[in-house]
């Protein structure tokens, strides 16, 4: 027996949004991705200071496979949202379940009317959901400016510090 679940059978994994009580499953997933070094990092950092706008999980009956989330921020003066971490079973990885999940992101994100999406990621991989480089904005820590990505869902372009913001 697998300590892993079996990845999904289905070609097209479906992104659902994530429910109250899936918190310590999509924590745990995040851990076994990320290992504790995730909390040194500077996205970490946005994340203790913001809320949660939305999740979003991939299922297996009742495993979940997948997790990702949307925070509340602003950047300068204009509220905006923060993308991650994008977390996926080991055994799940290469399926698409992550791309299911940041496409639900930019539904969601869209209809709740965000000025726009940033997050802390590689170009070419975010690039295909249509994130761009961003310049101008700088986050409480050290990041590679390079890994700074921007989606805009009102063709707003940020600039200015990110700080987390409390709902």
């Amino acid at each position: 027996m697998s300590a892993h679940p079996e990845p999904l059978s289905s070609p097209v994994p479906v992104a659902e949004a994530e429910r109250h009580d899936d918190a310590p499953a999509v924590q745990a997933l995040v851990l076994a991705a990320f290992g504790p070094g995730r909390f040194a990092k500077t996205a970490e950092r946005v994340r203790e200071a913001s809320s949660i706008a939305a999740g979003f999980v991939v299922r297996r009956g009742t495993a979940i496979l997948g997790s990702v989330r949307l925070w509340t921020i602003r950047i300068g003066d204009e509220d905006a949202l923060f993308l991650g971490p994008i977390a996926v079973d080991a055994a799940a990885r290469n399926a698409g379940l992550g791309q299911a999940m940041v496409e639900a992101c930019v539904t969601w994100s869209r209809t709740a009317g965000a000025s726009g999406i940033l997050l802390v990621g590689d170009a070419p991989w975010f690039g295909r959901s249509g994130f761009v480089p961003v310049a101008g904005v700088s986050l409480p820590g050290p990041v590679d400016v390079g890994r700074l990505m921007w989606l805009s869902l009102d063709g707003s372009s940020p600039a200015g510090a990110v700080r987390g913001v409390r709902a």
